[in-house]
């Protein structure tokens, strides 16, 4: 979701667009000495174009607690009505076309995508967002521009989302050289960055420093909450190493924490 939508901000633009607001300025009076003044109250009225943009952030803020509360039709209502109301805005391309890919319905999102970095061509979150979808569509050796161009923004809040992105990216485009480099990278910026940690673990064991990728994959494990894939790695690395002990851990806790991840390994793994 776009970072820029914080509750805070979207309650004091709404506040500051009150059906009437007045400013008072002053000025010198040129005809008499001295510093004399003459307040002067202007009126600054609401307009049609700043009610529906007020009422876009309010859409695109109730969009992403339907987002986080699981109710994503509603999102997708919200949404859309936020693109009905303000269709220049960016953020709301984005947020639309996040519902769209969690919903499936991906052709759609890239649409969405496409237009959000047509209407903000130089604002990180988008263009990141943008790779992200083409990274995600098997089009990883095209993502690397887009992540290239959001860490040029310098207003980009999120500078390691990016630049972590764009070495699990150039890592699925085959240029894993590239890869390590740009993830390493987005650790110095954020040691913490989950991605990176678990990208360079793959890299590590691929290339048999098994003791290297173990480091990597603990670090992982530490820094956010495990998914399947982390958990699986950290299995095949402990087995390359020859602690079958720990190994067997991280597999069943796999089994207990993603049963059907573990379901769907055992599947593919029973055909012949």
């Amino acid at each position: 979701m776009p970072p820029s939508l914080r509750v805070s901000a979207v309650l004091m633009m709404l506040a500051a667009l009150a059906a009437c607001s007045r400013l008072t300025f002053v000025r010198p009076d040129l005809g008499r000495r001295g510093p004399q003044h003459v307040a002067e109250t202007v009126e600054i009225r609401e307009t049609r174009a700043s009610r529906s943009a007020a009422e876009a952030r309010r859409q695109l803020l109730l969009a992403q607690q339907r987002v986080v509360a699981g109710d994503l039709d509603a999102a997708e209502k919200a949404a859309r009505q936020a693109v009905k109301l303000a269709p220049r805005m960016a953020e709301a391309h984005d947020l639309l076309a996040a519902v769209l890919t969690a919903r499936g319905r991906d052709d759609d999102a890239g649409a969405h995508h496409r237009i959000a970095v047509e209407l903000a061509p130089e604002r990180g979150e988008t263009l990141n967002n943008y790779g992200v979808w083409l990274c995600a569509h098997d089009r990883p050796g095209e993502s690397l521009a887009w992540f290239e161009r959001a860490l040029a923004d310098p207003a980009y809040r999120t500078p390691a989302s990016a630049q972590a992105n764009l070495g699990a990216c150039a890592y699925r485009a085959g240029d894993a050289a590239r890869a390590e480099r740009e993830l390493r990278r987005a650790i110095e910026l954020d040691p913490a960055n989950a991605l990176a940690l678990g990208t360079l673990a793959r890299i590590e064991y691929e290339a048999g420093r098994f003791l290297t990728a173990r480091a990597f994959s603990e670090r992982r494990l530490a820094a956010a909450p495990a998914d399947a894939e982390a958990l699986q790695l950290a299995s095949q690395i402990e087995r390359a190493l020859g602690d079958n002990r720990a190994a067997e851990r991280y597999v069943q806790r796999m089994g207990a924490e993603f049963p059907r991840a573990r379901d769907s390994k055992q599947g593919a793994e029973s055909k012949p």
